[in-house]
């Protein structure tokens, strides 16, 4: 890499040369110029946004006579499968069970942190997503740990298959006393039953190491194309393994070109044959859905499956109907994926992967997350496995390959579910085609009646709390549940990352600026049916819910967080559900407070993005505390 063209921050070239390798800094170099057209698009992405709103204007289809902007394919084209597409791999055809989570634990030695990596190939698992974003903690170095863990996984270094001996053991104590039986007869070979997938951060993020000379912010989706990509290529294949990406927040065929773009040049400066590179797509993004041939055609060879996100999903709904003041959400508890608008997403999505290209190729389909945990007391923990396992059973039936799980625990209880039924995937499963009708259009925002509660207030609050907390201490995922239910061993834990944030907050800011109408009594607080969600109402909610935390047992909320980051989480959310004009992620104002403690400056930083966001209409996403 030319020493001119980008600045790694402090010394970490020094201290993580097995991850900024020769090889990976020449990729880095040979994929910067991508990096103002990724600013161009977040830039354009903005402006839709802010056009949406002032001139109260909903998302549609794009004009089938044009082509898929970035591409020369024709949007009826793509529609119609006249596109290249690819076939599946070996390895991804039966991909029943797919884990969930990071590679790297926050602050701790390599051979604590790289358990994780441990714990998700020996899990059973017939993939394994290791996540470089939302559930990844950004705090120090730790998307640096993360990379670095994978690799020594994957080049089976001596480190790694100590560790996951060990694991192996703690796993087997587990699944005897859980199963009545081991699940790992040979660790080793364990090691090689699943296939390692890699999430690379999305569009919209900034990584916190990496500057262009110049000054200007390094696209995080770059990085972690080119330092996975480049540092692993070589040892997936020798064994047999593809090279598999999720890729995260796409909300056009655009940004998916763009993406598709990248993935060609980094494959032909390291010799690869176009299309070596496999890439799902998370579908998070309610824009994504009114354009989901013209995704898979703009990624081409490179496409195989999508996945049905909830959280991210129902999130981006809601950012993209707040000017709407008639679109009001329900309880988060209500808006499942048989739910309304989540319902007609999916469908939408079975129906895309089962649309042929022009080679006859169809594309997978992996269905949502289960969150739960195994962790409890036997009824609670019996009761949610029920569900667990009813949720899966109803995917499996709705056409899905396969499923999410966020704990290596949920893998052997819901695989069975596509065990049983003997077929490796459901490609080319039959639906009806796709249509693009005004009434298509009108259900992916369709609203169904369901309860507003202020017992919903308080959950979404405490669990936003919460979350906004464990991100600073460096956990992007973390077990969490309502404040109210602490001790209560009935009630689970439930894994959750970025996304259970965004929405909880999304929800908070839709209520109050719409004034939605409470559908239930509240006793507690006397609050009657029919009341307006007010300022008042938020304000009293989150007083007594950040007091229970304050309160709560190190276990639940750690004392060492309580006069740290747990204050500035309680600004974030603030400020957030409070200003007028929406703000576009919660996690850039979480982002820009990471490794801060001191409130003082958590405020100034706040204040600073608000004031950009309102004058300029610009996002702060770079690394405050990296200047050149």
């Amino acid at each position: 890499m030319s020493e001119e063209s980008i600045i790694i921050r402090d010394n970490l070239s020094q201290k993580y040369q097995d991850v900024y390798t020769d090889e990976a800094l020449a990729a880095l170099d040979v994929l910067s110029p991508f990096n103002a057209e990724i600013k161009k698009l977040m830039d354009i992405r903005m402006k839709r946004r802010e056009e949406r709103s002032r001139k109260m204007k909903r998302i549609d289809f794009l004009d089938p006579s044009t082509n898929i902007p970035g591409t020369s394919i024709g949007v009826e084209d793509a529609r119609n499968g006249k596109f290249e597409g690819a076939s599946i791999p070996e390895d991804l055809q039966r991909q029943w069970v797919q884990g969930t989570g990071p590679g790297a634990k926050p602050n701790a030695p390599l051979e604590s942190s790289i358990r994780n990596v441990a714990y998700a190939l020996l899990s059973g698992a017939d993939g394994w997503m290791f996540d470089g974003e939302d559930a990844l903690g950004q705090t120090s170095t730790m998307s640096l740990d993360n990379q670095q863990n994978l690799k020594l996984a994957i080049h089976r270094a001596p480190v790694f298959l100590k560790v996951a001996e060990q694991v192996a053991s703690q796993m087997n104590l587990w699944s005897k006393e859980f199963f009545g039986e081991e699940k790992i007869n040979d660790y080793k070979s364990q090691l090689d039953f699943t296939t390692i997938i890699f999430r690379a951060r999305g569009l919209h993020l900034d990584d916190r190491h990496l500057r262009l000379k110049d000054g200007t912010s390094f696209a995080a989706s770059i990085a972690d194309l080119a330092l996975y990509v480049t540092n692993n290529y070589q040892a997936l294949r020798e064994k047999g393994s593809s090279i598999v990406l999720y890729l995260p927040k796409i909300q056009t065929a655009e940004e998916a070109a763009l993406w598709n773009r990248m993935i060609s040049h980094l494959e032909a400066h390291l010799g690869l044959e176009e299309g070596a590179v496999k890439v799902y797509v998370l579908v998070e993004q309610l824009e994504a859905t009114y354009q989901l041939m013209e995704i898979r055609a703009a990624l081409g060879r490179h496409f195989v499956g999508y996945n049905t996100g909830r959280w991210d999903y129902i999130n981006s709904v809601s950012d993209a109907m707040a000017w709407d003041p008639v679109f009001i959400n329900p309880n988060i508890e209500s808006i499942g994926m048989t739910y309304g608008y989540m319902r007609n997403y999916e469908d939408r999505v079975r129906r895309a992967v089962n649309t042929p290209d022009q080679d006859g190729n169809f594309a997978l389909w992996q269905g949502g997350m289960e969150p739960n945990i195994p962790v409890g007391s036997e009824e609670g923990v019996s009761n949610s496995m029920k569900k667990a396992v009813a949720g899966a059973e109803r995917e499996q039936r709705e056409g899905a390959s396969g499923k999410w799980v966020a704990h290596w625990k949920m893998v052997h209880i819901i695989r069975p579910v596509w065990e049983e039924k003997g077929e490796a995937n459901q490609l080319g499963r039959k639906f009806s085609p796709l249509t693009y009708t005004p009434a298509d259009a009108e259900g992916l925002i369709l609203l169904e009646k369901a309860p507003r509660t202020i017992r919903g207030a308080r959950n979404l609050l405490s669990v936003g709390l919460q979350y906004g907390n464990a991100f600073g201490q460096g956990m992007q995922a973390a077990a969490l549940k309502p404040a109210d239910f602490f001790g209560d061993e009935h009630v689970l834990y439930l894994m959750e990352d970025m996304a259970t944030g965004e929405i909880r907050l999304s929800i908070l800011w839709e209520w109050l600026h719409k004034e939605a109408e409470i559908t239930e009594d509240d006793p507690e607080t006397g609050l009657v049916k029919g009341t307006a969600f007010s300022r008042n109402i938020f304000r009293k909610l989150l007083e007594e819910e950040y007091d229970k935390l304050l309160n709560a047992r190190d276990k639940d909320v750690y004392n060492s967080s309580k006069d740290t980051t747990l204050p500035i989480a309680r600004k974030i959310v603030e400020v957030y559900v409070n200003e007028d004009i929406k703000i576009p992620w919660f996690i850039d104002l979480l982002n820009i407070n990471l490794n801060n403690s001191d409130l003082k400056m958590a405020e100034e930083r706040i204040q600073l993005y608000v004031k950009r966001l309102k004058e300029k209409g610009e996002r702060v996403t770079e690394n405050l505390d990296f200047t050149v």
